[in-house]
């Protein structure tokens, strides 16, 4: 079976300024579905946005637009707004991250829609939803990490106690926002397999909620999290000679074999921790024996030894070692692509696996405007209602 044909047949209109959206559409790409690009005379912001190649073309665009198709359509006109009607006869998934109050004025009512169209998934992926009193609010990346609660909970365990006075931060690239279009991805799909056009309000905020909702767990006994106190009992990063590794030990067979791993210590034969609850309380104490240990490792014979006795335990890698790492050579999770204007790069194929073969990477990002002719196909007349 091969996994980049899974939604092969499906038909997927994007109309997105966003990367929460366009995120949505890549997976969807990315499992075989046709996402065809709708993008304003001049070509989507996105195209523009920053990290930059060397040639000034944008790698967040080329990332999230690989394997689409883009067609130009003005939909500030009637003529444009029929196109995109048109377009839309054919199609199963509608992802939109138009804000509520302008999409009357684009002929993108989801009242109106769902009248013309039945059939169709209406996918809004908005920062706060569709629907409530932040509908109408916008928010950049910097503002949905810390919106969804994780930005206030980092920097956390090793960070945190290295760096006590830095402040709240935001997660590299667009964690937050990535969140929300898997979220809006699975949710159009649940929503498609039901059978029925839907409309369904995809919150990015309401996705990064959901990450953090250990601590919200932790709100029934009084417990308000911080970055300070937010860290495993013992474990978490934890520094070696040559690098940093993870560890985490949840259940009582990982706890046994990290004491296997270190040789059993005397301190470890206390009776009293043999009860989980007094090994929580004392994790503070646990972690200073095990960071005092983990500094005479070395990182590749300490996991790998760790993995042998069932100890959740990995490298912290560079991005270097991530691009050349067994694990993701073996499931080919990275493969080299020729972008126009830039040459070869490492590209993440999909950021799941669900068949034996790995997934084939999707082509290049579109040229705004090259598949114009899908409008032509499927006609340019037809009657907009308000």
């Amino acid at each position: 079976m091969r996994q980049d044909g899974i939604l092969s047949g499906l038909r997927v209109v994007e109309h997105c300024s966003g990367v929460a959206g366009a995120w949505a559409g890549r997976l969807l790409a990315a499992l075989g579905a046709e996402v065809i690009l709708i993008e304003p005379p001049g070509g989507l912001e996105l195209r523009r946005r920053a990290p930059l190649f060397d040639n000034g073309s944008s790698a967040l665009f080329a990332y999230v637009a690989a394997g689409k198709r883009s067609v130009i359509c003005d939909l500030s006109g009637r003529e444009g707004q029929g196109q995109l009607l048109a377009l839309l006869e054919s199609a199963d998934i509608f992802i939109d991250d138009t804000p509520v109050a302008e999409r009357r004025a684009l002929g993108l009512k989801p009242e109106a829609l769902a009248a013309s169209h039945p059939g169709l998934v209406y996918l809004s992926v908005l920062p706060f939803g569709a629907v409530g009193p932040k509908a109408g609010w916008k928010g950049e990346e910097v503002n949905l990490i810390h919106a969804g609660g994780e930005g206030y909970l980092l920097p956390n365990g090793l960070s945190a106690d290295l760096f006590p006075e830095r402040p709240p931060l935001k997660i590299a690239g667009h964690f937050a926002e990535m969140q929300g279009g898997t979220a809006a991805a699975l949710a159009g799909l649940a929503a498609l397999w039901s059978g029925t056009g839907q409309f369904v309000d995809a919150s990015t905020q309401e996705a990064n909620v959901a990450v953090g909702c250990f601590a919200l767990q932790r709100f029934g006994d009084g417990s308000v999290e911080h970055r300070l106190t937010r860290s495993f009992r013992f474990g978490g990063v934890i520094e070696c000679a040559d690098g940093h590794v993870e560890l985490l030990t949840l259940e009582e067979r990982q706890w046994q074999g990290l004491l296997d791993l270190m040789g059993r210590p005397e301190w470890s034969r206390d009776p009293a921790l043999d009860d989980v609850v007094e090994r929580s309380a004392r994790g503070d104490e646990i972690n200073r024996a095990i960071r005092a240990w983990a500094r005479g490792q070395n990182v590749d014979d300490l996991v790998a030894r760790a993995q042998e006795k069932g100890v959740p335990m990995a490298r912290y890698n560079t991005p270097a070692q991530v691009l050349a790492g067994a694990h993701e050579q073996a499931r080919g999770i990275f493969q080299r692509q020729c972008l126009p204007g830039v040459g070869e790069v490492s590209v993440q194929a999909a950021p799941f696996r669900i068949g034996e073969a790995p997934p084939r990477c999707a082509g290049p990002a579109p040229v705004a405007g090259a598949d114009q002719h899908l409008i032509a196909r499927h006609g340019t007349e037809r009657k907009v209602t308000a």
